[in-house]
């Protein structure tokens, strides 16, 4: 009865300690703003896949299987910790023996995970106190930060070691009438220890003992774990469970902007006022501190784990820049609990005359982002670093015009001409008639009673420069060979905005967007192929927000269409004797998941082709995205297109093909900077095609 009693003060104690601190969380998650959340039937299959799978995890397989281990050791062991609670209020032993076998399954299966586990974790702490892995490093990894990871650690290792020993000196105890199947220690009792030797009262007071050790370690390490890195312990799941299920390349759209745009437009447009009669209150732009996050990005600081796997693969981070994905949400989740409780206690207008931006996070960290999803892609808790990004961006721009000069210049051309650069929209088709190439415009097209099946949108780089231009010229040529039925807008056609977009400037996305939407609407546009990733990502992904919807195909796609369709047949040897590798671009292959086309494409050239070791979904950034390719790159160690051009002259290629034309700009760069111009190409797959067909 004195063991129940205790049991019970300490267990209500640690309740207790739990429900002051979950309602002290709760009560920052007010302070934040509305995120939507749909689908639950995916969302549970995701959370399926990803977090009791452990799917990321083990894209590095062997520390991945490590972890993997711990965490259905966890899920496992949680089984036993939640019999011992019954146990300890109720004032028996083993109360959830009456499951039968399933009882015998779980008790052996948290036997086996306990000495998996328990190894696990030592090897996971020679790996921090040893073995220093880079990943572990950085300007925000504080000392604090390790400590806490080590402590963590080594409470996981305790509870494996007294769950283990309880174990052993219950089967001591037990030899005859044993409760459940408990195979490592009954090998270690058969083997190592001699049970004659230990009498009833000895192993009595050593199975209290860890009984006792390991239910209190639990109650400490649960009511730790919400002031710690490791309240991912909690967070993961329901994280993985809330993530994102739209394709890593689409950005939320801002409907207050939407609005606006719409407004500006359309003068007669009528938005309903509030009953009241008084004027809404302007919301603030983007993020610039954390009243302005949303409750998801408040989420997923609180499950961010540490682990760096982000930062390890981020571009910017890789060549020297101040960036650091981790960083962001480390900041996040430091920014409110420095704030938050101020907030609760003050009310909205409190102010510490800090914030977010700036005070925790430099603009330089910002525009170093490249916006090519690798972080997102890693996390293994599905966190979305670069819609933080893009919100903290937005308010820089849209609120205090603080963008890089170079944005501003690349902002005014598309308002001015409807491209990034200055070049005036009657030289949209100088790529075609400087070459005498037919290409059907849409308006003569339209105007004689037709309607192609395609709209191929030819893109500003497309359009004006210079190398990317005879990119153009030969997808067109290929679908004038096959006799495609397409048309192209010619001087209707304008920029989408995209790298607009992701460098902040949200009001000149949409009114590009609102506009484009017409011109496609008067066309009645329903099929849209596009060489370049980026317009793909906005058609496929961003247009529905605005309640367009069109079928987009990706160049790489609509040849591998062909291909698989007998209408491509390439017999020429001209590339038979070189080594081709292709660099997956960022918002084809993570943005949306696309991988196979490109390569089935190269696959039907005779030649070998080869893969860089940084590839598909691994494959690292070429540097031009999130409105790099219009600004000058922030402080580093070299540039991204360098590191990358390093990963072909390492797989010995002879050329890099490219299906962007951003990523070509930045491959040809980085071969002139490498001066292997004479050994070295750089063709988009649609140009090697063509030169297959001999056009």
């Amino acid at each position: 009865m004195t063991k129940q009693i205790i049991f019970i003060i300490i267990l209500l104690l640690t309740l207790g300690v739990f429900a002051y601190t979950v309602t002290k969380i709760v009560l920052l998650f007010k302070l934040t703003k509305p995120f939507p959340i749909r689908d639950f039937p995916k969302r549970f299959l995701l959370m399926l896949k990803v977090a009791i799978g452990q799917t990321k995890i083990f894209r590095f397989p062997l520390v991945g299987f490590a972890h993997a281990l711990v965490f259905w050791g966890f899920c496992v062991v949680g089984f036993g910790s939640l019999e011992m609670v019954f146990d300890g209020i109720l004032n028996v032993e083993k109360s959830f023996a009456f499951m039968g076998w399933f009882y015998d399954f779980m008790m052996a299966a948290g036997d086996i995970f306990a000495l998996l586990v328990g190894i696990s974790i030592v090897a996971f702490l020679i790996r921090r106190l040893v073995m220093h892995i880079s990943r572990f490093k950085g300007i925000e990894m504080k000392k604090i930060s390790k400590i806490d990871a080590n402590l963590a650690l080594t409470a996981i290792l305790f509870l494996m070691i007294t769950l283990m020993g309880m174990n052993i000196y219950y089967v001591i105890l037990h030899p005859e009438n044993l409760v459940g199947v408990y195979p490592v220690s009954n090998f270690i009792t058969s083997n190592f220890i001699s049970i004659h030797s230990i009498n009833g009262h000895t192993a009595h007071f050593w199975l209290e003992f860890f009984w006792w050790s390991h239910i209190v370690t639990i109650f400490i390490f649960a009511n730790a774990l919400p002031y710690s890195k490791h309240f991912h312990v909690f967070m993961s799941i329901p994280n993985v469970f809330l993530s994102r299920l739209e394709p890593l390349g689409k950005l939320e759209n801002m409907e207050s902007v939407t609005k606006e745009v719409k407004l500006m437009m359309d003068p007669n447009a009528a938005f309903a006022a509030p009953a009241s009669g008084e004027a809404e209150p302007i919301a603030r732009f983007g993020v610039k501190d954390i009243e302005d996050i949303t409750w998801k990005n408040y989420f997923d600081s609180l499950s961010c784990t540490e682990c760096g796997r982000c930062t390890s693969v981020c571009p910017a981070n890789i060549t020297g820049k101040k960036l650091s994905p981790r960083k962001i949400m480390m900041d996040t989740r430091a920014r409110m609990k420095e704030k938050g409780p101020q907030l609760v206690q003050q009310g909205k207008d409190f102010s510490d005359e800090k914030s977010l931006v700036r005070n925790y996070i430099s603009e330089e960290e910002l525009w170093a982002c490249t916006t090519c999803n690798a972080c997102a892609q890693e996390c293994p808790v599905n966190i979305n670093h670069p819609s933080l990004i893009v919100d903290m961006r937005r308010f820089l721009f849209m609120e205090e015009s603080a963008a890089p000069g170079e944005l501003n210049a690349m902002f005014t051309n598309v308002e001015n001409n409807g491209a990034p650069w200055q070049y005036p929209p009657q030289d949209r088709m100088k790529w075609a008639t400087e070459a005498s190439i037919p290409v059907p415009v849409m308006a003569d097209v339209f105007a004689s009673g037709k309607k192609p099946e395609y709209l191929v949108w030819i893109g500003s780089a497309g359009a004006y420069d210079d190398r990317y231009k005879k990119v153009s010229r030969d997808f067109v040529k290929i679908l004038n060979h096959l006799e495609i039925d397409y048309a192209v807008l010619g001087e209707e056609e304008i920029d989408t905005g995209d790298a607009a977009r992701r460098a902040g400037n949200e009001m000149l996305y949409q009114m590009q967007t609102l506009q484009i939407i017409e011109i496609l609407k008067g066309y009645e546009v329903s099929k849209i192929i596009t060489c370049c990733p980026h317009d793909y990502n906005t058609f496929k992904n961003e247009y529905s927000d605005n309640d367009a919807h069109y079928e987009v195909l990706h160049h790489s796609q609509f040849l591998q269409k062909l291909i698989k369709d007998g209408k491509i047949r390439i017999s020429t040897d001209m590339f038979s004797s070189k080594r081709v590798t292709f660099h997956d671009p960022c918002y084809l292959g993570r943005g949306n998941n696309e991988y196979d086309a490109p390569r089935t494409v190269l696959k039907t050239i005779p030649c070998k082709t080869i893969e860089m070791k940084r590839n598909k979904s691994f494959a690292l950034c070429c540097g031009a995205g999130g409105g790099q390719m219009f600004k000058e790159a922030e402080k580093g160690n070299k540039e991204v297109f360098l590191e990358r051009i390093e990963d072909a002259i390492e797989a010995k290629a002879d050329i890099i093909a490219t299906a962007c034309p951003f990523c070509m700009v930045m491959m040809t760069d980085g071969i002139k900077y490498k001066n292997m111009e004479d050994t070295m190409k750089n063709y988009d797959i649609a140009e090697m095609v063509s030169m297959g067909l001999g056009l």
